[in-house]
Order: C-alpha cells, then sequence, then structure tokens
C-alpha cells in the first residue's frame, strides 16, 4: 500500500494491525500501529524513515515498486530507535554507499545498533538538503523522546515530518485525522503523551515554543505513528502545550490490588467518601492486576489526585502495586497529590512504602495514611469513608 500525500510525497510505510504490544512488552497498542515511512520525488529523490525490522523484505520490496531504489539520492533517519530504522540494514544491502542523514546522536545509536559503517551524514538545527527547488530543514529534537530525535520541515510544501513528536499507536486504512474516529485518536494520542513524552514536559514546551517562533507554514504534520494531521494540523501542537504543562482534569483516581477482597472494600469505601465530598470530581476505581498498565498511567496523567492501595504481604506490597509504582517514579508527575491505604493482619507496611514512594516520585503526600486490620466491618468500613471525605482539602 502507497499513497499520494501532497504534491511529490508519498506514503510508503506498513499498517500494523495486529501489534498489540510495543517497547517490547512495556506498551500496549489496542488498536494495532503504523509505521510511516515517506518518499519525496523532487529533482531529488528522498527516503525518510523506514518501518519495524520484521517488516523489512515487504517494505523494500513494496518500496522497489514505487521507486528504482538505485535513484534513492538520500535517506532521511529522524530516530534510530528500531522501530523507524529496523529496515535499514535490508534496505542498505541493495544501496549500500546511499547518503543517509542524522543527528550527532543518530550516528551514535546506528553503529551502536547495526555495526555498520555506511555513508552518514551529520546534521544539526537549521542545517538543510536541497531537494532541487525545495529543501528539507532539520531540527534536533533531543530527548522527545531519545537523544537523537530530529524532525524535518519540507519548505513550499509545508509538510513537517515529525517523527514520533505528535503521533500515536492507531492503525487505520484512511491515514488522515480527519477520516478516523475524534474519541479514538485523541485517546491513543493522550495516552501515547503520557506513558512517553511526560518526563519531558519541559523539553516539549521549550521545543514546540521554538519552532513555532519560526512562524513556517503548516500544512500537514507527518508523524511516525499513526495518522496524518491534515485538517487543523496544528490542534495536536496545541494539545502537546496544553499535556506538557503538568496536565490534569478534576479526576481522582483509586488504583488497588488486593488478596482476599479487603483492600477492595476498602478501595470502594474510600471512592464513596470521595464522591461524597466532591460531587463534582470525577471520582475512578481501578483494580491494578485487571487493568492494562498503560491504560492506567493514562488516567493517572489525567488526575489532580491518587489514592493507591495493596494489602501488606511479606511486610511489602503486591507485585501489580510495586511495578505501577516503579513506572510512577520514572515518570516524573508534577503538581499531582496522593495518598496511601492498606489493609493488613499482623504487621502492615505497605501504606507506609507507599506513601514514602510516591512522596519520592514527587506526589504531594495526605500526612494520614489509611490501614484497616483484617477485612473492614461496619464500624471500619465507615471509617474508610470518612478517611475519603477528608481527602485532598
Amino acid at each position: 500500500m502507497t499513497f499520494n500525500i501532497k504534491n511529490n510525497v508519498y506514503w510508503v510505510g506498513k499498517i500494523d494491525w495486529e501489534l498489540e504490544r510495543f517497547h517490547g512488552y512495556e506498551y500496549s497498542t489496542h488498536r494495532g500501529s503504523t509505521y510511516n515511512s515517506y518518499l519525496i520525488k523532487e529533482e531529488k529523490t528522498v527516503l525518510i524513515d523506514t518501518v519495524w525490522g520484521p517488516y523489512a523484505k515487504e517494505f523494500v520490496d513494496n518500496l522497489s515498486k514505487e521507486v528504482d531504489l538505485n535513484k534513492i539520492d538520500y535517506i532521511v533517519a529522524n530516530h534510530a530507535e528500531p522501530d523507524h530504522s529496523g529496515s535499514l540494514p535490508e534496505l542498505m544491502r541493495h544501496i549500500p554507499d546511499t547518503p543517509i542523514y542524522c543527528s550527532k546522536n543518530g550516528l551514535k545509536s546506528l553503529k551502536g545498533q547495526y555495526h555498520q559503517d555506511w555513508n552518514f551524514n551529520v546534521v544539526k538545527t537549521g542545517d538543510t538538503l536541497s531537494l532541487g527547488n525545495k529543501d528539507l530543514v532539520f531540527v534536533e529534537m533531543p530527548m522527545l523522546h531519545w537523544p537523537d530525535s530530529m524532525l524535518c520541515y519540507m519548505t513550499d510544501d509545508s509538510l513537517l515530518f515529525s517523527n514520533d513528536a505528535f503521533g500515536h499507536h492507531y492503525a487505520s486504512e484512511f491515514m488522515y485525522n480527519d477520516l478516523v474516529d475524534q474519541a479514538e485518536l485523541f485517546a491513543e494520542c493522550i495516552k501515547y503523551y503520557a506513558n512517553i513524552l511526560t518526563p519531558f514536559n519541559p523539553m516539549v514546551t521549550k521545543k514546540i515554543k521554538e519552532i513555532l517562533a519560526l512562524n513556517l507554514p503548516l500544512d500537514m504534520i507527518c508523524p511516525s505513528h499513526g495518522m496524518i494531521w491534515r485538517d487543523q494540523p496544528a490542534q495536536i501542537v496545541e494539545k502537546y502545550l496544553e499535556w506538557a504543562d503538568d496536565y490534569q482534569e478534576n479526576q481522582i483516581t483509586v488504583l488497588y490490588d488486593t488478596m482476599w477482597n479487603g483492600t477492595r472494600s476498602v478501595a470502594e469505601c474510600i471512592a464513596k467518601g470521595l464522591r461524597e465530598s466532591d460531587s463534582e470530581a470525577n471520582v475512578k476505581l481501578f483494580h491494578l492486576e485487571k487493568r492494562d498498565k498503560n491504560d492506567l498511567i493514562t488516567e493517572i496523567f489525567k488526575s489532580k489526585a491518587i489514592v493507591v492501595g495493596s494489602p501488606t504481604v511479606n511486610r511489602g506490597i503486591l507485585s501489580s502495586v510495586a511495578a505501577l509504582l516503579e513506572m510512577i517514579q520514572g515518570l516524573k508527575f508534577k503538581k499531582k497529590r496522593a495518598a496511601a491505604f492498606g489493609c493488613y493482619g499482623w504487621s502492615g507496611e505497605s501504606p507506609k512504602i507507599i506513601s514514602e514512594t510516591l512522596e519520592k516520585a514527587g506526589f504531594a503526600m495526605e500526612d494520614e495514611v489509611l490501614k484497616v486490620n483484617w477485612n473492614p466491618d461496619d464500624e471500619s468500613a465507615q471509617q474508610c469513608i470518612e478517611f475519603g471525605k477528608n481527602l485532598f482539602k
């Protein structure tokens, strides 16, 4: 499948309908994904990025039907992560001398992964590559989300090849933002941002403002995953600025795991108390072991406060809670509040462990933690409700 995007620019990527996990098994892709590669046929022929390695032969075979591989003048590697660069070894087997343009860190990454001394050409922000009557202008995007990341802008056609920025994991044969379900599209966009870009909020804001200050005309944003933004492409840029500004909604999320339903009962009582004290807040309750971890991170991203609970097991917490807390620490959420709770039989360390971990992760913690001995009876259930009522005042 290939299609024309605008004038002499074509999509030559791969739709991966069956993809369920990404970044190893760290990221869930409920709606599949795409690997977007772009071919420019001006006076010079340029390929921007490739696709993931498992589809390398298919990619090169399809590309050869669109263009004589020997007539590709340049390859641009905006990002060296294997879902973008994985087909390079197969492609370079056919055209080994073709120049590859990448950032300085991209050179390190590509050599480190593929151990080849291809014809690399390092570029930096402001450098240009002539296509004849048009240019590609390069902009480095370090840590959005790898050190090597960059994007390129095509003059005259006003196309921004943004790589991972403004992308999302969403498979569709329509391939344009205005042709797909908008609720699904933006659900995948915010999930992508929450799970991948949150730690880099300050850099996202700085880099976007730098690009906006150039006042470049923008006809389309062509990311490396998901739909091409052709209808009001600036809308996703505006969303990124909003999300990067320590985003939160009027939402409180209660997250727990349980062994014999004691902690579940406490969680439900806390949620009841939260709803009674703040009727305008969207209070959500999730059993960690039964929900997708990346979807939960998205809920935390949207929350102004979270409440996390676990029973005490071996003087610690359940592994599902520990895993989520580890993810939370890495994402460096800001300006969010939190509280901890748990059930116990004889030692009761879990709320303290949760509270200390969340505080270390940057959450503003409630002073009081809630410990419930065994399963809550009517009296302790009411105490749990009161605990919820008094949170985050």
